[in-house]
Parts: C-alpha cells; structure tokens; sequence
C-alpha cells in the first residue's frame, strides 16, 4: 500500500514512415505534409507540396494509397502524437490508440501495413522500423535541423535523449520532444517501459525480477535491440534506471 508503480523506460521503436513510389528512392516529407497526406487532402504524389520538399525527384502522377491501422495500437498513438505536436494547424483530431481521420485503407498490424505498402504502387504507411525491410524504403523526416533525419535506430536514441523526465520520485516517465531542432534526431518514437513496484516486492521473487531487470538495462541487453530494428536508451536515462532497479525492495 506504500509502494509506488514506476516507469523504467527500456527501450526505443522508432516509427517508419514506409512509401512505394516507383522511381523515387528518396523522399523527405515534413509534419504537415504528412498530416495532409494521413488525411486525404493531398491525394496524388505529383502535389506542390511534395514537390517542393523534394526538388529533384521524379514524382509521378500516380494516387497516394494511405494506409493506417485497423487495430489500436500505440504505434498509431504515437503516430497521432507527433502529428499533433508538430503540425497542430493541419492535424486536428484528439489522437489515442483508435485511428481517427476520414479515408485511405486499413490492416492489422505493423505487419499488415508493411504488406499493403509493398505491395501496393502508391501506398504509404507507418509502422515500427523493424517492419522496414524487403526493400520498403522510409521517408526522411523534415524537422527544423537543417537536413531531413533518416529513420534509424541510432537517430531514435539521439531523440529520445532530448526527452524530459516527467515522473515523480523513482517514476523515470518521459516527456518526448517531437520537434527536435538537433541534427541527426529522428522526431517519430515510441518508448517501451517496463513497470514495477519500488518497494514491497514479494521477497521470493524480487530477486528474479531484479534479474531480469538489470539484465534488460545492461549493456549486454541494449546492445541487443539494434539488431532487431529497436533503439537503446540514452546513456544518461539507462544509467538512471540501472540505479533505480538496484534500489527496488
């Protein structure tokens, strides 16, 4: 009853916007482009908007194919949370885990949106970046840096470093920043926690649990999420949650 549920924030997932546009290999979109996009008031690839962002590509008249989840999930949450962040005057829904906006398709799933977008000329998706591959291209994200952040695990780690701590007492809660003006900081994160009691564990099983744990915020066990398309912790906010695991009771 004295005890307080906290947040021990353990790893990132980058959110990656995948496209299917023949020809272009490169594509750098921004917040609003992409709410405009997420919400059907650009409809074709050839649009100004696109344009302009992208100077020297060959863009298509060819119709965007938008894709989002059928499912809730806290891709889409997050998703939603960035587009409401970074462009409040063209994203005007509430966001949360449920899509909101009119139009384009559905799946279910990261994997699912993967498959519309490789499947389909013209789509574009988001989805976890560990669901990028088998030649899905990613789109660059225009922030207020001066070059458009590739998604990656390493740019995901960069942001995430920008983060506030939000919690109270041992509650390690993030505040992500999705307009970063930092070069190299990818705006468009997620961030898994893992949630524990700091005091009053059961003391035949404290023991596993700080095991495990300990493990996770280890350098062995972050070393192992960029392999699987998943972003380490800062070495400020893993070392305070190394602290914080030790002190549980």
């Amino acid at each position: 009853k004295d005890s307080q549920a906290i947040d021990l924030p353990m790893l990132g997932g980058p959110i990656a916007i995948g496209y299917n546009v023949p020809g272009v290999d490169k594509l750098n979109l921004d917040a609003a482009t992409l709410a405009d996009i997420f919400n059907d008031k650009i409809s074709t690839w050839d649009d100004e908007a696109i344009k302009k962002l992208n100077p020297d590509a060959k863009l298509p008249d060819l119709k965007i194919q938008a894709s989002h989840r059928s499912d809730e999930s806290g891709t889409t949450d997050n998703f939603t949370k960035y587009l409401k962040a970074a462009a409040p005057d063209d994203w005007k829904y509430e966001g949360g885990k449920s899509w909101e906006a009119k139009g384009g398709q559905s799946a279910q799933g990261s994997s699912g949106l993967a498959g519309l977008v490789k499947q389909t000329p013209g789509a574009i998706s988001y989805f976890e970046l560990s669901y990028a591959k088998d030649g899905i291209k990613t789109v660059d994200v225009k922030t207020a840096a001066a070059e458009p952040v590739k998604a990656t695990v390493e740019n995901a780690t960069a942001a995430i470093g920008a983060a506030k701590v939000v919690g109270t007492g041992k509650d390690l809660a993030l505040e992500l920043d999705y307009t970063p003006d930092a070069a190299g900081a990818y705006p468009l994160v997620l961030v898994t926690y893992e949630i524990a009691c700091d005091k009053g564990n059961k003391a035949d099983t404290l023991p596993a649990t700080k095991s495990f744990l300990n493990y996770m915020a280890s350098e062995d066990g972050q070393g192992l999420l960029a392999e699987a398309g998943y972003a380490p912790m800062p070495t400020e906010i893993i070392t305070k949650v190394r602290e914080t695991v030790s002190g549980l009771s």
